[in-house]
């Protein structure tokens, strides 16, 4: 710290050096969001295990009343299960209906993506985080590498992703008839049932999957169709806390149902159907 402030104070230029400041203050800021978390997060496990409230408050050397703000203050400890700062999620772009690569169509999304991006935005707001939103392109070219990321794009959409999905030995998109999910550890087969019986429902996938350079991992949704991504979106809306004591930001992978209005395409009913496969002890 000590040496960004030197770093920053020895910069020549007025507004270089005002610039320079804002920017680390803005990191400094981001830290201790986080940190005030990890203290949350801290003080909750030692109330669960047990420790009486008085014994922590002599630990921390405050006192009872304080451990109780300090219990309530920051971010919910959930918030890490998406990241640290600004996050990116990917959305899987299609070309203009009607139109060929060499008519320079234009890059469109889903209605259903830019919904779950909105539903996970509001989400994330709520716990400090900021998020923004990019277009993988229809080549399913999509850099895996960064930390604080969520990629909703289906296996077919992205060559790259299908590639990392062959790594969970526990859940895998399959094909015959139609696109469906297939849990390989019960042998159990998860079809959709729009393509079953028409009615309003889907499967999805979610999990936190390893990057390609082995530094981290990303968060991945996907559907059957591209609804089933929204009811796992759903399931996070509703589910978050719950899934975050018991997986944190280690890697797993489970499958969602959902069932949504026709109409409207919203949501009505989401619910985990497997267990939360864990990828590493």
């Amino acid at each position: 710290m000590h040496d960004d402030m030197e770093r920053v104070s020895r910069i020549g230029d007025p507004v270089d050096r005002a610039k320079a400041a804002i920017d680390l203050m803005a990191t400094y800021q981001g830290w201790v969001l986080e940190l005030s978390r990890v203290r949350r997060e801290a003080i909750e496990e030692a109330q669960a295990s047990g420790m009486p409230q008085a014994e922590i408050a002599t630990r921390l050397g405050v006192s009872r009343g304080r451990v109780g703000q300090l219990a309530s203050a920051g971010p919910p400890p959930e918030r890490a299960f998406f990241g640290t700062d600004l996050v990116t999620v990917s959305v899987a772009g299609m070309y203009e209906a009607g139109k060929a690569p060499d008519q320079n169509p234009s890059e469109v999304v889903t209605r259903e993506d830019l919904n779950n991006f909105e539903h996970l935005r509001k989400l994330m707001t709520g716990m400090k985080l900021d998020a923004q939103y990019e277009v993988i392109p229809p080549t399913g070219i999509v850099n895996l590498n960064r930390d604080n990321h969520i990629v909703i794009c289906g296996p077919r959409r992205s060559p790259i992703v299908a590639q990392v999905l062959e790594g969970d030995d526990s859940l895998r998109f399959a094909k015959d008839t139609a696109w469906h999910l297939v849990d390989q550890v019960s042998g159990k087969t998860y079809r959709s049932p729009v393509d079953e019986d028409g009615s309003a429902g889907d499967i999805g996938y979610l999990g936190r999957l390893p990057r390609l350079d082995g530094k981290g991992t990303f968060l991945y949704v996907a559907g059957v169709h591209a609804i089933g991504a929204s009811g796992v979106v759903h399931y996070l809306e509703n589910n978050l806390a719950d899934l975050y004591r018991e997986v944190r930001t280690r890697r797993f992978s489970t499958l969602i149902s959902c069932r949504y209005d026709p109409e409207t395409l919203e949501v009505l009913e989401s619910r985990r159907v497997t267990p939360l496969y864990r990828h590493e002890g």
